[in-house]
């Protein structure tokens, strides 16, 4: 396998702000909370090395818009409003006299004051200066650097909450967006699925003989609170949702009782230490190299010793590589001169062999004391099983450049999902959450409704993780990807498991398909997985044209998902059902698998 770049199937350009920590919007916190003591220089804030304080904050201040007579509210304002809702980036929303203010760190449900710091004409944003009346989905984040970290948005929010927003989340734009009809379930029915999930849950924890008694009851404690609190949330959710449609007009009475049934999100029993790929930036400071994540919207370095949800052995290595990089004096790169060495360093993680691999990202090819080194990160990290080289010398902020080598070991690790094994290089695009990547699958899977007999697609194959998954059921798999060298890696995959009815082929789906369509191939399942943009409007026409069976979308955006089902829906497919899957816990981003059908109507 070469190392050249592996985009994946549109899931590095998905995973390109989990890559970072899930994303770069940070949710202002409870006020209280800001005190939170930290371990040593973690969350210490580090400027790039030889920068000046006018590289880091704003030469003078910016012109001020002059303010907009008639509203409600005016700037630096102080009021309390109530919280209504959450938008997709975590915000609480809340209306002041009718008016619209977005307030980060703020839950649905609660009472607080806030300072209004921007206004527009339809809508503002506000600060949040005091919880006057606390949501009981409020919690205290665990990270101590969470008040500053960009990685995750909703620490702050129970993890039971997270769920139910989440699922209502996917429910408000198939509604708002794709003028969809969700079908309303009753308490007793949304209560009865929970519980389902909760003897589901205790049953997986029953059957680990590793976790003690102790643990136990701590987990099924938690399923239970998990179970009321739910039920709870989704149905008041629900019930005022469809209040609101029927004023609409969106919904009729008869379409309450009907329609895409939208389960509760599938999340995890442990919904930390989940990550099997760090990236980290590296910095200087006094006393040796310094590395952890970007504060929000800017490119100061958040020192960090600890990620509560990366593995605990990629924050180990990347520990012993700071340490171990200060003691042989590696410079750290600069942004603003291009000169040092270091630029990230980052970690791989086999979840089911727990094999590591180590990618250093340098400005050049040389590396003083490169064999001292290499021995040393050997020695203090023995199961590490490849350590690569990849040369960037670009001033860019992509993170690898296009040379790639092996400085030690293998050019690849191999993990399992599933019973699929999979090879996993430098630049290889792999799902950043396995447990919850078999989760995804085993859905898509299920709702493709494979007997062994049927042909399917998968368009944005990648490397052909769904599709070798499909492969396993299906009598033929045809999996389409434009990048090249996913597709390079997705054929490997494939001979490394021995499957020899799946076949690959580079270009646009929108493209390939027809002419597959052209040479006999009929697809009785077509399996989508776009990037946050959505389906290629000729691919929804492609389908439309080859009236699959049925058809299953996997997405990474709730909007796109809801605008593209709105489509194939006039275009004669019948959304049936839709489950929303947790990949990310404690940010605000949500998988949705949904499954359509063609309703017979030429």
């Amino acid at each position: 396998m070469s190392n050249t770049n592996r985009s994946g199937r549109g899931k590095n350009r998905r995973n390109s702000a989990a890559s970072q920590g899930q994303g770069n919007a940070s949710a202002s916190r409870q006020p209280s909370q800001s005190s939170r003591p930290s371990t040593r220089q973690q969350g210490k804030e580090v400027r790039p090395q030889g920068a000046s304080l006018s590289a880091v904050r704003p030469k003078g201040r910016a012109r001020e818009s002059a303010p907009i007579e008639g509203l409600p509210v005016s700037k630096n304002e102080e009021t309390v409003i109530d919280i209504i809702g959450m938008n997709h980036d975590g915000e609480g929303v809340g209306r002041a006299n009718g008016y619209t203010l977005f307030v980060q760190g703020a839950l649905p449900g609660e009472t607080v004051r806030v300072r209004v710091m921007k206004t527009k004409k339809q809508y503002g944003y506000a600060k949040l200066l005091e919880i006057v009346k606390a949501s009981p989905d409020r919690v205290s984040a665990p990270c101590p650097i969470y008040d500053q970290c960009g990685g995750c948005q909703i620490q702050h929010m129970s993890y039971a909450g997270q769920l139910a927003w989440k699922r209502q989340l996917v429910v408000d734009n198939l509604q708002r967006i794709g003028k969809l009809n969700v079908m309303v379930e009753d308490a007793e029915t949304l209560a009865s699925n929970v519980q389902d999930d909760k003897e589901g849950a205790e049953q997986r924890v029953q059957d680990d003989a590793s976790v003690g008694e102790e643990k136990l009851a701590e987990r099924l404690e938690q399923n239970a609170n998990k179970t009321t609190e739910l039920a709870t949330s989704e149905v008041q959710m629900i019930g005022s949702n469809r209040i609101r449609l029927r004023l609409e007009g969106v919904m009729n009475e008869e379409d309450t009782e009907q329609g895409i049934r939208v389960l509760p999100t599938m999340g995890m029993d442990e919904p930390w230490r989940y990550r099997n790929k760090a990236q980290v930036p590296i910095g200087a400071a006094e006393g040796g190299l310094v590395g952890g994540f970007y504060a929000k919207g800017s490119h100061r370095i958040i020192d960090m010793e600890s990620c509560l949800i990366q593995h605990e052995h990629n924050d180990e290595v990347v520990a012993k590589v700071k340490e171990i990089g200060s003691h042989f004096g590696i410079s750290a790169y600069n942004e603003e001169t291009g000169r040092g060495l270091l630029r990230h360093v980052v970690v791989k993680k086999a979840f089911r062999t727990g094999e590591m691999m180590l990618v250093l990202v340098t400005n050049g090819r040389d590396i003083p004391y490169k064999d001292e080194w290499i021995g040393s990160i050997r020695e203090a990290i023995p199961h590490v099983a490849s350590i690569c080289q990849n040369v960037n010398k670009k001033q860019t902020n992509v993170i690898f450049g296009d040379e790639t080598r092996v400085l030690w070991g293998r050019d690849v690790i191999y993990d399992y999902i599933g019973d699929v094994q999979f090879a996993i290089s430098a630049r290889s695009f792999y799902q950043v959450n396995p447990v919850q990547t078999e989760v995804l699958y085993g859905k898509t899977v299920e709702y493709a409704g494979l007997s062994g007999k049927e042909t399917v697609i998968d368009a944005y194959c990648g490397i052909g993780t769904i599709s070798l998954f499909l492969a396993q059921h299906a009598d033929q798999v045809y999996g389409v990807e434009i990048v090249p060298e996913a597709i390079e890696d997705a054929r490997s995959n494939a001979l490394l498991n021995e499957m020899r009815n799946v076949k690959f082929e580079v270009g646009a789906s929108e493209d390939v398909i027809p002419r597959w369509k052209e040479q006999g191939i009929e697809a009785d399942v077509i399996v989508v997985d776009p990037p946050r943009k959505g389906c290629d409007p000729r691919l929804l026409d492609t389908i439309l044209e080859m009236k699959p069976e049925r058809v299953v979308y996997v997405s990474c955006n709730p909007s796109t998902l809801a605008r593209d089902l709105r489509v194939l829906e006039d275009g004669g497919y019948r959304t049936v059902e839709v489950t929303p899957v947790d990949m990310f816990p404690h940010t605000v981003h949500v998988e949705s698998v949904a499954m359509l059908k063609w309703k017979g109507q030429d």
